[in-house]
């Protein structure tokens, strides 16, 4: 059943690209309505049925995704405007009301495209590799119980494990583009994650000199966009400001020892 104010079917329009380095263009199709249908289930029927709205089959439209749980963060794209994970946006919450409405799709902007919604997100991973995103261990015996942790730092660091490096943040900053080093606050907020483990802070000062340098914390223009689109709502900003704080005591440090 259909419901209340919604059409029963509707136009998705979404931009593609054919590879690489190629020029980008739209398609418009009509996809028929159901109630609870997310964009992952747009698509599906799309590809189940690759015909424009102006009756041209064409190749189905490819696109990434993993898990559709958000849990992955494989299927970021933009959606009427603005950059969320296609597995949890409803079709039912992007209807206004007018029956003629349009849904728009295009794949992120900060990232290579590969084809139409499916996107090369490799330099987020690479700059996890800078930072050294990891805990280090000596061997792979068994090493004892780890150390302890509060309450309070369990409850801090958990908010920021959370992230599946999606790239939302990334493409609604406007000082992370294509063009720069900028590590952006993904990579920033998983250094204060690794830093605040009692192992993984064994590598704080090489993560603190890389972010001390170029694309570091330094080129955070503080507009905030990266909190407002995170949809695990992990407090980004609040990230990047303890790191500064941290590059603050990490370069009296290294004055001190005599290290420019």
């Amino acid at each position: 059943m259909i419901a209340a104010n919604k059409p029963e079917q509707f136009t998705v329009r979404i931009k593609r690209q054919d590879g690489r380095d190629q020029p980008s263009y739209w398609q418009s199709f009509t996809v028929p309505y159901t109630a609870n249908q997310n964009i992952i289930t747009v698509l599906q029927q799309v590809a189940a049925n690759p015909v424009t709205t102006d009756g041209k089959r064409v190749a189905p439209v490819a696109w990434d995704c993993g898990c559709l749980e958000e849990v992955c963060g494989a299927c970021t794209m933009v959606i009427n405007g603005r950059v969320r994970q296609s597995c949890s946006c409803l079709v039912d919450e992007l209807f206004t009301g007018t029956h003629d409405q349009v849904i728009t799709i295009e794949p992120m902007s900060k990232f290579p495209v590969v084809r139409d919604l499916f996107v090369d997100r490799q330099r987020m991973f690479e700059n996890l590799k800078k930072i050294k995103g990891w805990v280090p261990i000596d061997s792979t015996a068994a090493l004892g119980p780890g150390p302890k942790e509060t309450p309070d730092e369990q409850h801090e660091r958990y908010a920021i494990s959370r992230c599946m490096t999606c790239g939302c943040c990334l493409e609604a900053c406007p000082q992370f583009t294509k063009d720069n080093d900028f590590v952006g606050a993904q990579v920033i907020a998983q250094a204060l994650y690794f830093n605040e483990h009692p192992t993984g802070a064994e590598l704080k000062g090489e993560r603190l000199d890389v972010l001390m340098g170029p694309g570091g914390v330094t080129d955070c223009g503080n507009a905030q966009n990266c909190v407002k689109v995170c949809p695990k709502e992990i407090p980004l900003t609040e990230a990047i400001a303890k790191v500064g704080r941290q590059l603050t005591v990490h370069a009296v440090k290294r004055f001190f020892a005599g290290k420019r």
